[in-house]
């Protein structure tokens, strides 16, 4: 019901500002108003309702980047307080929940605990503590009723499939949404989660770019862990020097690129709230509720489909992508053709150094769903298999990130030292 409300609220400011306009009143002050009025709606109904369709809230925060200027910019602060805000869960609740999983005598375990919550998440809220030992702790409890919300939510998004089916005819939408379930439904698991984050922990222990809390104590309902604050990076992108933004995004890429190497794990929910920069400039990388395994790496095909690409191995694109499951069997495809749908979204590593910028996510969105263009019927051609879906969400999350900060760095450095294939994408060597 509060999900429905949302287009009823957008079609009652729509009619108002028609009303308005009539009068007289100058078009882009009564566009800004009303956007901005729909935004605040959008915040607080999502807010409320938390578990998946706050998730949905903190993608939109990310890919804003890629709408026009004009539509985006009032969505901007609203969707943005997603990243790092929810409507606070009652106190009374806080500590019912907290005894349930720890015990009667919860309290004894901590030496002090804030009752406000410091952060606030899809499933859960985050409190400062400190531990019984005198460690200074973050608690994070997961909200009553979470796990069937969610799974309510992805209940809907299974009947959404025939829309899905529309946009793109040959994508398998059931293989698709079973594989973005069972990753999602993961995220209730806190026991889980705690046991990809101690492995995070370990891969970048003393690391020079990359920080992990570790882990204190879990349960399958609360998580405790070091808390080590930081700038948080919603802040950075938008009041951080343009040093600071390149030093964000070179550490934010380089966690989604070695980390699979490094961890045999890549790290799932790319939006600004799960980052923040410390005091000694290491990205402090938070929840690990969402992760893909990854024992062998990257897959090698990856990397070597992407250098393929770059040096204009048509051919041999086509081929790996038919081989993966990206081209459906029987399509007959211009390998060409291919290479210009591909080519373009590779311009960030096409050269020694590249910037990230809103502007650039725009031009690509456009001319990949531009209406009528040979390269929006061709992406509408190609098929998706689900293997790739988890890798797929969060480079493009990712991406979103990294435009947001406007980010300038030596990007294809990266992958030539962390994604196998790349360096090397006619050997046999998936390391090198």
């Amino acid at each position: 019901m509060k999900l429905a409300s949302l287009p009823l609220g957008l079609a009652g400011r729509a009619t108002l500002g028609l009303g308005k306009r009539v009068t007289g009143l100058a078009d882009e002050i009564l566009s800004e108003q009303a956007q901005r009025r729909t935004a605040e709606h959008v915040f607080s109904v999502l807010g409320q309702l938390k578990g998946g369709a706050m998730k949905l809230g903190q993608a939109l925060s990310i890919f804003e980047a890629a709408l026009p200027e004009h539509l985006a910019a009032p969505y901007r602060q609203a969707l943005t307080k997603l990243q790092n805000a929810a409507p606070p869960l009652p106190v009374a609740s806080v500590h019912g929940v907290l005894e349930r999983q720890m015990g009667a005598d919860w309290r004894d375990r901590f030496d002090e605990f804030d009752d406000a919550p410091a952060a606030a998440a899809s499933i859960g809220q985050v409190h400062r503590a400190v531990w019984h030992d005198g460690r200074q702790v973050a608690v994070k409890i997961q909200y009553p009723g979470a796990g069937d919300a969610l799974r309510s939510d992805l209940r809907h998004l299974s009947r959404m499939a025939p829309m899905f089916k529309v946009l793109q005819p040959n994508f398998d939408v059931k293989k698709i949404t079973v594989e973005l379930r069972e990753r999602l439904l993961e995220e209730l698991d806190y026991e889980l989660e705690a046991a990809t984050q101690r492995q995070f922990a370990e891969a970048f222990l003393d690391d020079p770019l990359i920080v992990v809390p570790q882990v204190v104590h879990a349960s399958g309902e609360v998580l405790v862990t070091e808390w080590i604050a930081g700038r948080p990076l919603s802040e950075v992108i938008t009041e951080g020097t343009q040093e600071e933004r390149d030093a964000a995004g070179l550490r934010l890429a380089t966690l989604h690129f070695s980390a699979p190497k490094r961890a045999g794990l890549l790290h799932a929910d790319p939006h600004p709230g799960n980052f923040a920069i410390g005091e000694d400039g290491r990205l402090v990388v938070y929840d690990f509720g969402a992760a893909a395994r990854m024992p062998g790496g990257m897959p090698v095909q990856v990397g070597r489909l992407t250098r393929l690409t770059l040096d204009g191995k048509a051919d041999d694109v086509v081929a790996g992508l038919r081989g993966e499951g990206f081209v459906p069997p029987g399509l007959d495809i211009d390998a060409k053709a291919m290479l210009e749908l591909l080519q373009p979204m590779l311009e960030p590593i096409a050269g020694e150094e590249f910037q990230f910028s809103r502007e650039w996510l725009r031009k690509e969105s456009t001319r990949l769903t531009g209406q009528g263009s040979e390269t929006a019927k061709l992406n509408k051609q190609m098929s998706f298999p689900p293997a790739y879906l988890l890798i797929h969400r969060v480079t493009m999350g990712s991406i979103g990130v990294l435009c947001q900060l406007g980010a300038t760095a030596k990007w294809r450095s990266i992958l030539e030292e962390w994604l196998p294939g790349f360096a090397d994408p006619e050997g046999t060597d998936p390391n090198r």
